[in-house]
């Protein structure tokens, strides 16, 4: 039985895999007050022993005038220290129930710290994360864009014109040159499609840092989605999630567990007597039936939470399985939605605590979170993240809840949102951290489904250009949806183009072409400036990520590439007898590793590690590549030394303009695709992911550690920033060379 509760009677009530209990003569429409045992308890975790079979206590149906309580595990956060904060109030129109249920807000003097309303606590919400100098460089980040993009264009078109010239005075047809423009232009297009959206960044984003303040706050459902991962990792964010600094009779936790554990199932039973407003479902799944992944299981949690006392909440929040939220989550993204009536759906970056150094895999979001969502929250085109957000029930019930048979839910969900005319917001505050996959096959799961989830929707929109589903999207929103959907498709083509440059190599046909050394000089001169003015521009604009961060991504969008343009053409084109194969979803928590690569005691030997990832996950491509773009440039180096003239001039001018081309864009790409077969010569060691994490011992409420957060600088990333500098003296020597000879 629980504390507190000895003498209530106790009745076992099934939906579905659901179960709670509840007082006799209690009557929903009203709140149920903890008992002092109860409170004096409920600072410390549930025995073992205590435990009972599973049932679960009803939510603490509070209204605006309850005695509202806010579980604390003993750390403050901004809302514990507003005393002098600027304070806005907020109005709820939606009727009243016993869930929702409020009195009228009142506004109180902003010196009182219990009052209830919206507190600003900055004008910007990023203004912990990243300021000073960096800040004020970053603002010239679309005026370096568009000039990057202007000389870029202009060395193209020299090159193009000294082709044309050169057939013209020579009579024949340079068809390598063609191609290895062609190629060129391949690789660049990812770099230019992004170039045009951040040059957006121009238009200024405003999303203040704000906080709700008081007890009368709207009511959440907070789901924590779960199929088949470690229980107690999806105890620790249950556990972050109960903790919230938020009153206990205005949210609910509700893990909803695709995988049945009845470990956890067990876990959270003991919970409950420590947050009573904590539930666990499991939804009966037919064999045969779809179940329709995540989406499926988030739309089971929408309509039994009908079903608990006080019906559904105002808003629904989710979480990944892995994912532990900072204390301040709710109360951070709230006050967006709450002011803004249009405002469906507000989300924050999805960060990570056990990132390896170097991060070789380029496993974190930073990028994306830090540069790409800031710049289309400006634009009004705010994705749903996949974990953290806060959504509008309203706004979900509009669009028909979470949309069926996409593994990108996320995506679809937003989008549709957008569609129907409401707002999305991306509160850039570090809100929860997740756990990245932890070995290499994990992780090509996971980002495969992501680009297969985000084409399937993007068919299924008509890639945001027309239909009614996104009938009321702005010029942006729909650009948006365009964009990010082609560069997924992209991958097919980039990975086609690769071997174009080891193929011009071996027939030992030149890479530019020209008439004159006139020509030849101006050349040298256009890819000088075009190189540095590159640098230049990749040095601010990844200054919000960081300079490795960014470098790391654009290396992974050259060796990821042929994995995501495979799963593509296999789900999408080719029929089952010739390899297709219908999408499938494994949630990455649940995805066991075999090769243990990253564990200093139980990884697998070297061999076994080449072997699973050369010919399981079919890395063998990568290293063919590499091997024959080698072989190439030696036979190029070969030809120019022992079968050109032997003056020194020469043998430099065949070397340049055959295989040494400033600036070396081979050594980029080969050092780019050998990332998978470098991880499994000596992939990154990580300790246990209980050394990662600081643990309250009484409530085993656990949060990472600061330097977990993140991502350690290593040698490989060393030794990349020494080839990027190589390859830019290399450039810079060139140019000088192009005065003197």
């Amino acid at each position: 039985m629980m504390r507190g509760h000895q003498e209530e009677y106790e009745e076992m009530v099934d939906i579905g895999n659901f179960r709670r209990h509840h007082q006799t003569g209690s009557d929903d429409s009203h709140p149920r007050l903890l008992s002092d045992n109860m409170r004096s308890n409920r600072s410390s975790a549930a025995h073992p022993d205590d435990f009972t079979p599973p049932q679960w206590p009803p939510s603490i149906a509070g209204t605006g005038s309850s005695p509202s309580l806010t579980l604390r595990s003993g750390a403050t956060t901004p809302y514990d220290q507003l005393s002098s904060t600027k304070h806005l109030i907020y109005a709820d129109s939606r009727s009243s129930t016993p869930m929702n249920g409020r009195s009228p807000s009142k506004e109180v003097s902003s010196d009182n710290d219990d009052h209830n309303g919206v507190a600003i606590l900055h004008d910007r919400d990023d203004s912990d994360i990243w300021k000073g100098w960096r800040r004020y460089l970053y603002t010239l980040t679309p005026f370096l864009t568009l000039l990057n993009t202007g000389v870029y264009l202009t060395y193209l078109g020299l090159r193009i014109a000294c082709v044309i010239l050169a057939q013209k005075a020579s009579g024949t047809t340079f068809a390598a040159a063609w191609v290895f423009i062609a190629v060129e232009l391949v690789v660049a297009v990812p770099s230019l499609m992004h170039n045009i959206w951040t040059m957006w960044s121009l238009k200024k984003r405003h999303r203040p840092k704000m906080r709700l303040t008081g007890n009368d706050v709207p009511t959440v459902d907070c789901f924590v989605t779960c199929c088949g991962e470690d229980d107690e990792l999806v105890m620790d964010t249950v556990r972050g999630a109960c903790d919230q600094d938020y009153p206990i009779d205005r949210f609910r936790v509700i893990v909803l567990d695709d995988g049945k554990s009845a470990g956890l199932e067990r876990s959270c039973a003991i919970l409950s007597h420590t947050y009573p407003n904590l539930y666990y479902m499991a939804r009966v799944k037919i064999p045969g039936q779809p179940h329709h992944f995540k989406a499926g299981n988030l739309n089971y949690g929408l309509d039994q939470v009908h079903l608990l006392p006080g019906g559904a909440s105002q808003f629904m929040a989710a979480l990944d399985a892995d994912m532990i939220p900072e204390r301040d989550w709710l109360r951070a993204l709230l006050p967006h939605a709450v002011m803004d009536p249009k405002m469906a759906l507000v989300c924050p970056p999805q960060l990570f605590y056990n990132t390896p150094p170097s991060d070789p895999l380029a496993q974190s979001l930073d990028f994306f979170v830090h540069v790409i969502e800031p710049i289309k929250d400006a634009m009004g085109v705010a994705w749903c993240t996949g974990s953290g957000y806060v959504a509008r029930r309203e706004a979900l019930e509009q669009i028909g809840n979470f949309p069926l048979g996409s593994l990108a839910e996320d995506v679809a969900t937003s989008t549709l949102m957008l569609g129907k005319g409401w707002k999305t917001a991306y509160v850039h505050e570090p809100l929860q951290f997740g756990t990245v996959p932890e070995d290499y096959g994990s992780h090509l799961k996971q980002r495969t489904r992501w680009a297969i989830g985000t084409v399937d929707t993007s068919f299924k929109l008509n890639f945001c250009l027309w239909g009614e589903k996104v009938r009321q999207m702005t010029f942006a929103q729909r650009f948006s949806g365009f964009l990010y959907a082609s560069l997924s498709l992209y991958t097919i083509l980039l990975s086609i183009s690769l071997f174009a440059i080891p193929i011009i190599l071996i027939m030992g046909k030149p890479l530019v072409a020209y008439a004159n050394d006139t020509q030849l000089r101006w050349l040298i001169r256009a890819c000088f400036a075009n190189t540095i003015v590159n640098r230049l521009c990749e040095f601010v604009l990844f200054i919000p990520a960081g300079y490795h961060t960014g470098q790391r991504g654009s290396r992974y969008q050259l060796w990821m590439s042929p994995y995501i343009a495979l799963c593509i053409i296999r789900a999408f084109a080719l029929p089952r007898w010739l390899g297709g194969e219908a999408q499938a979803f494994k949630p990455t928590g649940s995805l066991s590793s075999a090769l243990n690569e990253r564990d200093p005691k139980l990884k697998k030997n070297m061999f076994r590690r080449l072997w699973t990832i050369l010919i399981n996950y079919m890395a063998l491509f990568h290293l063919a590549f590499v091997y024959l773009t080698l072989v190439a440039v030696c036979l190029v180096s070969y030809r120019c030394f022992f079968q050109e003239s032997n003056r020194v001039r020469d043998i430099l001018l065949c070397l340049v303009t055959h295989a040494f081309w400033p600036p070396l864009t081979f050594i980029f790409i080969c050092s780019s695709l050998w990332t998978p077969v470098a991880y499994a010569i000596d992939p990154p060691q990580m300790p246990d992911r209980e050394d990662l994490l600081v643990r309250d011992p009484e409530t085993k409420v656990a949060h990472p550690t600061t330097q977990s957060k993140k991502i350690a600088f290593g040698g490989q990333a060393a030794w990349f920033e020494f080839e990027y500098t190589f390859s830019t003296l290399y450039t810079c020597l060139i140019f000088v060379a192009s005065f003197l000879f």
